[in-house]
């Protein structure tokens, strides 16, 4: 199986955008796992958890785009990785700072 690899992270890319669209259709703040519900008391539920979605969203094309380059080459699918997940996270954390 040469392709193992992408088909593997296309996969977790899914089941993560996955999650991202149950939590923005139900808006439900207990999906959500018990130590984030603890460390974490926003004012507005629904506006938290339809920006987190966002986020996770944007996280979840981080693996599509890495199997996407392990088509090509393996060591281009673990920059992209390192580089994709370390720009998501930042954007990610713009993203959440003005809802609390």
């Amino acid at each position: 199986m040469e392709h193992g690899f992408s088909i593997l992270m296309f996969i977790f890319a899914a089941a993560i955008l996955l999650y991202a669209a149950l939590m923005a259709i139900t808006k439900d703040y207990n999906i959500l796992p018990t130590r984030a519900t603890m460390s974490v008391k926003p004012k507005d539920e629904k506006a938290y958890m339809t920006q987190l979605a966002k986020v996770i969203a944007l996280v979840a094309v981080v693996p599509a785009l890495t199997g996407v380059a392990a088509y090509w080459n393996a060591i281009v699918a673990v920059f992209v990785f390192v580089i994709g997940l370390v720009a998501a996270c930042w954007a990610g954390a713009k993203m959440m700072k003005g809802v609390e």
